[in-house]
């Protein structure tokens, strides 16, 4: 196995207090834990309005008397990309319910404002064209990332251009255009594992952005390693449940603006139910991640043993996603599986299995893929909240007899 670790459950380094805004209603202090922060951040105001879960906002559009009021308004969302102050205005500026969970995701990734999206591609296709819009085309990549986001990097549908690096060449691979740096750790779907402080520090001025949807802030919070831009697929673990689709992005309130006006203009506005079924999603986050780690630690040590893999991958983090390669045909270990679903996607509360060299990866050139380690034999698990004695015999049944 090329890195495991034993996933402890007690309280870990991400459960350091973090930092609430000044209109806490938390009266114990202005600091509070990873998990405490999860069941309240985007709630704090609930009570003193007498309610207890949070209210969902469908509507579209808002009444308005004052139009001289309502134009100063968006000529001054239009300028900075700042959420208007007073009531809503129209669902594409913001939404009370998605500004609730984009609260949330900002106080457990420790930054200053989160922007949501209504998918994970939505947003990464904001980002990016948030820079092509200030001249800064050329992105610097390293692979693996998830395959959608490799292609739309490679084709340059947005008119970027990417260079494709390691690590260790980030610095010689900077340009005067260069906007961005994309990076993921760990990495879909061989849970390659970066020093996000030294990347950082090789992007210089550049924005670095990690995608985080497999470890999540409950495993580590790549801001605090000097990532300026943290990327999810929130449909992944924030929603946890298989049943949302939904991207954003945590950053600083600067960049928030940009992205804003990117979301106005483009409409991939995130929808007010998708909304709370996230922020709902985020109460149990840290509970679901810390309790389908300590399984996947435990499949990934008994596959690692199996003479059936090859190769095992799993996170020195820890987390709930194990990468593994099979001596026998992979398609015929995916066929056989009962209680495991075989299905694209990952962070669910159900485990799933796939096969990315014909799914997630396959829209990626196949020397390409192969050269960032995503190999034909490969499988990604996703593993959920089932006991782990059911999952093993399941996945035993699967790889079949050693041949």
């Amino acid at each position: 196995m090329d890195s495991t670790s034993t996933y402890d459950d007690s309280v870990s380094a991400h459960d350091d207090p973090v930092h609430l805004g000044d209109g806490a209603a938390w009266r114990s202090g202005a600091r509070r834990a990873l998990a405490t922060e999860a069941v309240h951040a985007g709630r704090d105001d609930l009570a003193r309005q007498g309610l207890h879960a949070p209210p969902i906002d469908l509507s579209t559009t808002y009444p308005s008397y004052d139009s001289r009021a309502e134009a100063a308004r968006i000529d001054a969302f239009a300028t900075d990309g700042a959420d208007p102050a007073g009531p809503p205005v129209y669902g594409r500026l913001g939404n009370p319910t998605v500004a609730r969970f984009e609260t949330a995701l900002a106080r457990l990734e420790g930054t200053e404002s989160a922007v949501a999206f209504a998918s994970g591609m939505a947003a990464l296709s904001a980002v990016l064209l948030a820079r092509t819009a200030a001249g800064l085309r050329h992105v610097v990549a390293v692979r693996p990332l998830y395959g959608c986001s490799d292609h739309l990097l490679t084709a340059g549908l947005l008119g970027t251009e990417v260079t494709w690096t390691d690590p260790a060449g980030i610095t010689d691979a900077l340009r005067p255009d260069t906007g961005l740096v994309l990076v993921e750790s760990p990495a879909n779907p061989t849970l390659a594992e970066l020093d996000l402080r030294a990347v950082a520090h090789a992007c210089g001025t550049v924005p670095l952005l990690a995608d985080n949807t497999f470890a999540t802030p409950v495993l580590q919070r790549p801001a605090e390693h000097g990532a300026r831009l943290v990327l999810h697929s929130a449909t992944k673990y924030l929603g946890g449940h298989g049943d949302v689709l939904a991207g954003v992005v945590a950053c600083d309130e600067e960049f928030a603006g940009q992205l804003r006006k990117i979301r106005f203009a483009t409409g991939g506005v995130l929808h007010p139910l998708a909304g709370y079924l996230l922020l709902r999603g985020l109460s149990t986050l840290p509970v679901r991640v810390r309790a389908a780690s300590g399984t996947a630690a435990e499949l990934a040590r008994r596959l690692a043993a199996d003479p059936r893999v090859s190769r095992v991958r799993y996170p020195r983090l820890g987390g709930a996603m194990i990468a593994f390669e099979v001596l026998g045909d992979p398609h015929e270990v995916v066929s056989r599986v009962g209680l495991v679903t075989p299905a694209v996607s990952l962070g669910s509360v159900d485990t799933l299995i796939q096969h990315p060299a014909s799914i997630s990866h396959r829209i990626v050139d196949a020397d390409d893929r192969r050269g960032a380690g995503v190999s034909d034999r490969l499988l990604r698990l996703s593993v959920g909240l089932e006991d782990v004695e059911d999952l093993w015999s399941d996945l035993d049944g699967a790889l079949g007899r050693v041949r």
